[in-house]
């Protein structure tokens, strides 16, 4: 199962990030939890200066910028 994590406080872009790694682990098929983190003291100890950020199984994979659905599905599939 992957861990996708979503770092982010809430604005639009995290909010659509999160959409997107959804939608992309459905489209893999693959088994997945997605888990939120929004206090900045927790996204800076992933070492994290710009939201929205993704990290996959614990490892910050995108920071400071929103992913597409296709960009998500290429790191998922790694």
């Amino acid at each position: 199962m992957k861990k996708i994590q979503i770092l982010g406080t809430g604005c639009p872009k995290c909010q659509k990030l999160l959409a997107n790694a959804e939608a992309a682990a459905k489209e893999l098929g693959i088994e997945y939890a997605i888990e939120k983190i929004n206090e900045i003291d927790k996204i800076m100890q992933f070492g994290v200066m710009m939201t929205p950020a993704l990290a996959i199984d614990g490892k910050v994979l995108s920071s400071g910028k929103l992913l597409s659905v296709d960009d998500i599905k290429n790191l998922l599939s790694k």
